[in-house]
């Protein structure tokens, strides 16, 4: 059964939070699409996990605090959360500026929280001759290209888009704008720290990737200790939705790697 609630984790912030399953810890991070991007993961991961998927804040007509500006003050909220909740071996899922928001948290989790990290075309650092495609300045049309392997699948004319949904899209890059749009979509000193993270790290890559390329993801895989690249054909940014079985599979094979849980 699927849940909806609120955590407060201070005055002025709060997180809406979709739960669902039991069992070890799962927490779902999606991407500038929103929440929808990762429904189908987080029902996937609901089978075998207790799953916590968060609304960003700022997304899907949330309230983003002013102090909230940046990834890493996501990540230090979300730490917040895995330890006010209790939970600990919690494996992270991120997809997109959800797996750089992912490799933060991996990065500051001092208590040892996290057990496991997938990122799912992660953009967040800098790769020397692959810059990120800057979805700003490109047409609705340009991003569905750039975006999947099957444009046409998946394109959505805007002038087919409910007036509310509308508004809300572009609430929700307005918000991404403000957290990650200077730099456009990286920290300049991430990749450099990531030799520090010590759990085991699946990067996942949708083969036809035109916002950030597979030569990206390997990159981003080699700057971690104990990582595994694995490219996901007739896919793009989004491989959870054009390949969905390819990318659950790869999943499935890399939580039955990790260690048992500690107890």
């Amino acid at each position: 059964m699927t849940s909806t609630r609120t955590a407060q984790l201070r005055p002025e912030l709060s997180i809406l939070l979709t739960e669902a399953g039991t069992g070890r810890t799962a927490l779902v991070l999606h991407g500038g699409g929103g929440p929808i991007t990762v429904q189908s993961l987080s029902e996937h991961l609901a089978r075998t996990f207790h799953v916590l998927s968060p609304t960003h804040p700022g997304w899907n007509g949330t309230l983003r605090p002013e102090s909230l500006t940046r990834i890493g003050d996501l990540a230090d909220a979300y730490l917040q959360l895995l330890e006010a909740e209790g939970l600990r071996d919690v494996l992270v899922v991120g997809s997109s500026i959800g797996g750089w928001l992912a490799s933060e948290m991996a990065l500051r989790d001092s208590k040892g929280l996290i057990s496991g990290l997938v990122l799912i075309n992660s953009v967040g650092v800098a790769i020397e001759g692959q810059p990120i495609r800057n979805l700003f300045t490109l047409t609705p049309r340009a991003i569905a290209e750039h975006a999947y392997h099957d444009a046409d699948r998946f394109y959505v004319d805007p002038a087919t888009v409910p007036p509310e949904q509308k508004a809300r899209q572009q609430a929700n890059m307005a918000t991404l704008r403000v957290i990650a749009g200077d730099p456009y979509m990286h920290d300049p000193a991430l990749l450099e720290r990531l030799g520090q993270v010590r759990v085991p790290v699946l990067v996942l890559w949708g083969e036809s990737d035109r916002i950030v390329t597979p030569d990206y993801g390997r990159a981003l895989a080699r700057a971690f200790p104990n990582a595994r690249f694995e490219l996901i054909p007739r896919a793009g940014h989004l491989p959870q939705l054009e390949q969905p079985q390819s990318t659950f599979a790869a999943i499935d094979g890399y939580v039955a790697s990790l260690p048992s849980p500690r107890t």
